[in-house]
Formats: C-alpha cells, sequence, structure tokens
C-alpha cells in the first residue's frame, strides 16, 4: 500500500508537526507500506530519506499556491491513500492561504486518489475572541464552507465525541469517524523516587499566548509558594505564532525569581525527562481547540493533571478514563488551592499517576496507526470489489469477460494490506508475571480440542479442572479505572 502523508514535520515548528512525526515513526516499522511524507519547507532542504521514508517539502507557510503544489507531487507519486494531518491553521493565518490549503483533500479526491483526513479541532468548537481573531463571524463563515469541502474526502477522523456528533447534526454528510488521540511516546511506569527530590516541580508545557495564559500560573504558584517553600514553577514551551515575543516578556518579569524557570522550546529528545521529573501537569487555559496533546504527554509518564473547567477536556477525561483535578476557569486562587491539596497528599498522587498511565496503556500509537490501517485496507478491497462489479454488465458470451474480471481485481504489489505488523501489546506491569501461567492454561486447553482416548480425556480434565481453580484473578486486570469508560459511537 502507498501512503501520502501531508503534514507538518520536524524539524518545522508548525502545528501538528510533533503528531505527524509520531505518525511516521510508527508507518515505517510496516515492511508491506511505502510511504512518503509531504512536508512543509525548512529552510533550503527540498527532500530527504531517513529510515526508508521519503520527506518532500514542497508547501510553505502561507503560501495561496500550495493546494497547486501538492497535486502536482500527488500526481507523480500516484499513491492509494492520500492522508491529510490538519488543522483550519496548517496551511497558513493568512484566511487565502489557509482556505485554498484546505481544498486539497477535495481537489485530491476529484483527482482519483483516497483521501482522509484527521482534522484535530472544529471552527465550532474554538473561542475566536479568546484565540485574537479579528472578524470572528467572517472567520465563522469561511470555517464552515472550509468544513464542507472538508467532509467531500473519502472520511474524516475527529478526535472528540462532541466534533463528530457536531458535524453530523449541523452538517449531515461524510464518513465521520471518531478516534483516540493516541500516546505520543512509549507510556513509562511513574518513577515515583524522582518526583519532589528535592523540590516538588510543577510543569507548564504548551504553546503560549493566546488562550494559553501564563500570568494565572504565576500568580496561583505565588499564592502556594509563600506557604509551601519547596515547590518550583517550569515554563516550558516557546510562543504562539500569533504571540511573538509573549514569553520573553514574562521571563523578564521574573528572571530574578529562582523557583520560576522557563526552558524556552524542548526538542523532542528532552521531553521525557521533563516529564519523569515533574511531580504535576498544570494546563491554566482559557479555553480550548481539541483534544489535548499535553495531557496525553502527561499520561505516558504517569503523572496527575490539574486543569481549568472547561467542557471539551471534561468529555475527554470521560471518554478515555483520564484522572484531572478540575479548578473553576479563571480562578487562580482556586489553582493554588488545588495544587497544595495535591502536593501535599502523596498517596492522591499515585492513584492519579496509576489510573493516567494505565489510561495510556490503552491508547498507544500502535494500537491507533493498526485502526487506521485496518480502514484504509476495507477502503482498498472496497474499491477493488467495485472494479470487479463492472464485469457484470457486459454480456455474457463475451469470450474475455472472465479474464478481464480477473485483470481488475488482482491488486498489484503496492495494493498488499497494510496489516501484516501487529502492534506491541502493552501489559500491566503488575499482571505480567501472570503470562506464562495464562499461556500454560491455554495450551492445555488447545490440547484438548483433539479427540483424545477415554483415559487420557480424564487425566486431562483433572488437570484443567485444577487450573481453573487456582488461576490467579490478577491475570485478567489490575489497573485502576475511576469511571465506567462509554462505548465508542462508530458509524
Amino acid at each position: 500500500m502507498k501512503i501520502c502523508l501531508v503534514t507538518a514535520f520536524p524539524p518545522s515548528r508548525g502545528g501538528l508537526s510533533e503528531y505527524g512525526f509520531h505518525i511516521v515513526r510508527e508507518l515505517q516499522q510496516n515492511s508491506f507500506l511505502s510511504l512518503t511524507v509531504l512536508a512543509d519547507e525548512v529552510g533550503d532542504v527540498s527532500q530527504s530519506t531517513a529510515n526508508g521514508v521519503s520527506v518532500i517539502r514542497c508547501w510553505s507557510f502561507n503560501d495561496p499556491r500550495n493546494a497547486q503544489r501538492l497535486l502536482a507531487q500527488i500526481r507523480q507519486i500516484d499513491p492509494d491513500v492520500v492522508w491529510f494531518n490538519l488543522l483550519f491553521t496548517t496551511f497558513g493565518h493568512n484566511p487565502l492561504a489557509a482556505f485554498c490549503g484546505l481544498a486539497t483533500p477535495l481537489l485530491t479526491r476529484l483527482k482519483g486518489h483516497y483521501t482522509h483526513v484527521t482534522l484535530h479541532h472544529l471552527m465550532e468548537a474554538v473561542d475566536l475572541n479568546d484565540a485574537g481573531v479579528r472578524f470572528p463571524r467572517l472567520y465563522r463563515a469561511a470555517g464552515a464552507m472550509a468544513t464542507r469541502m472538508l467532509l467531500m474526502s473519502n472520511s474524516l477522523t475527529v478526535l472528540m465525541p462532541n466534533y463528530r456528533k457536531i458535524l453530523m447534526e449541523q452538517y449531515g454528510r461524510g464518513i465521520v469517524q471518531l478516534r483516540a488521540h493516541g500516546i505520543l511516546t512509549r507510556p513509562e511506569y511513574p518513577e515515583f523516587a524522582r518526583r519532589g527530590n528535592p523540590v516538588q516541580r510543577i510543569l507548564a508545557f504548551g504553546k503560549w499566548g493566546t488562550y494559553k495564559r501564563l500570568e494565572p500560573m504565576i500568580k496561583a504558584f505565588q499564592q502556594l509558594s509563600a506557604g509551601m517553600p519547596n515547590v518550583k514553577l517550569v515554563v516550558a514551551g516557546g510562543d504562539h505564532p500569533r504571540t511573538p515575543g509573549y514569553v520573553a516578556s514574562i521571563a523578564r518579569q521574573f528572571e530574578n525569581d529562582s523557583r520560576i524557570e522557563f526552558t524556552g522550546y524542548v526538542p523532542e529528545e528532552s521531553v521525557p525527562e521533563l516529564f519523569r521529573t515533574a511531580s504535576v501537569v498544570v494546563m491554566p487555559y482559557s479555553s480550548s481547540t481539541g483534544s489535548s496533546g499535553v495531557a496525553h504527554v502527561a499520561c505516558a509518564f504517569g503523572l496527575p493533571i490539574i486543569c481549568a473547567d472547561i467542557p471539551d477536556f471534561h468529555q475527554m477525561a470521560e471518554e478515555e478514563g483520564l484522572a484531572i483535578d478540575f479548578y473553576p476557569l479563571g480562578n487562580d486562587r482556586e489553582l493554588a488551592l488545588h495544587l497544595k491539596a495535591l502536593l501535599e497528599s502523596p498517596e492522591e498522587q499515585e492513584e492519579m499517576s496509576k489510573q493516567n498511565f494505565s489510561a495510556a496503556l490503552r491508547m498507544t500509537m500502535p494500537s491507533i496507526m493498526h485502526d487506521y490501517l485496518r480502514h484504509f485496507d476495507i477502503a482498498q478491497r472496497t474499491r477493488a470489489l467495485k472494479k470487479s462489479t463492472r464485469m457484470r454488465r457486459l454480456p455474457r458470451w463475451l469470450p474475455s469477460r472472465s479474464l478481464l474480471g480477473r485483470a481488475l481485481s488482482r491488486p498489484g504489489w503496492f495494493e498488499r494490506p497494510g496489516l501484516a505488523y501487529r502492534p506491541s501489546v502493552s501489559v500491566d506491569p503488575m499482571a505480567s508475571s501472570n503470562l506464562s501461567e495464562d499461556k500454560e492454561v491455554e495450551s492445555r486447553r488447545d490440547r484438548r480440542a483433539r479427540q483424545p482416548s477415554k483415559n487420557e480425556a480424564a487425566t486431562l480434565g483433572d488437570e484443567l479442572e485444577e487450573l481453573d481453580a487456582t488461576k490467579p484473578a490478577g491475570a485478567q486486570r489490575s489497573y485502576i479505572t475511576a469511571r465506567n469508560k462509554p462505548e465508542r459511537d462508530r458509524p
């Protein structure tokens, strides 16, 4: 299967570049895939190859010609699937450039290619005033038109249940699927000995300046540190593209306070150590633009999360079974009280950490990518069947009728199923000691499937009864679940 992935890609710092990197890292492990990344331009680099993946930098931010440039590359590659990893601002903050770029999935489908879009937010769910948009009504109208164009692709994935509900109720068209955001790194069991040693580190991570503001977080920290001297605030990440210089201006105000550290942009290889040594992750947002990548990274390292009370994040926590402590939106005093209560309770920290780590095990990127590939494989087989059914319209007396049918339905080398690999099974370490016993039980039950003699059947039956009676309960499920997780609504 040949896949073209259209996404921002490192070393670019464009929106979703890290998410695109992790998609590529998982897909390149499948030897049955031919993967090409159509990425945004960075410096003078136009094309590169890494671990068998071709990266072609053929579009640029705020360029109205992006659709034309992408279609030219797609025509040369001739892939089976063109996958778009998109925000509404992926192709630019300039309205014309963004709108033209978002038309690319529809134009790609009109060219005859199977097109899939992973859409990380919806215009209807974004607070445009909070995001600093000057003409919100105009943006709403343009966003609705762009959404209709995206729904005209072959299929579309959203990451929040409410987003699928909005698309189905307000637009009522297209194949809209719901999938989890996924954990971008391999889940690590929390190292509690490294937390609070010697100080409790409070981590605030993101791109700051629009709906992610540092002032409420710093006010809450100052109230907290007045009564708890062994705390430190770590502000990680740089400016949002709309607010250049914001983090630097805040850092200058507190440059003499040793308890507040500003790290700036954090490269991918430094992210794990940043989260391993933190005691809690804080999300002091005023609104949301979709599923939170920061929350999912925190889950990968088993960190407690304290977050502003925003409906999208409430829904995310309930859907995915995350342990998040919510405080009233915009109330820095309540944020300080929630931080104090959590940092003074090691038991609550450990409980929340284990719950988030367990949630991470259920949302690993290999399992998410397997779900995508299964969908693409079914779509490929459906298209092949549609080709073969056309032969039924030919007259039965035509000598080459059966030969043409076989030729059209026979897959080429690139149409091999993309499901030859299986995602690595994530196992709760608390239950790993029971795996060998489970395998022994299953192997003995397999022996019972053949027709044994009477003496052998009696002996084997006694063994199975003994094993069933002594099978440990921990082999079933041992991680913490705070609430019943609702079933995913799939079309």
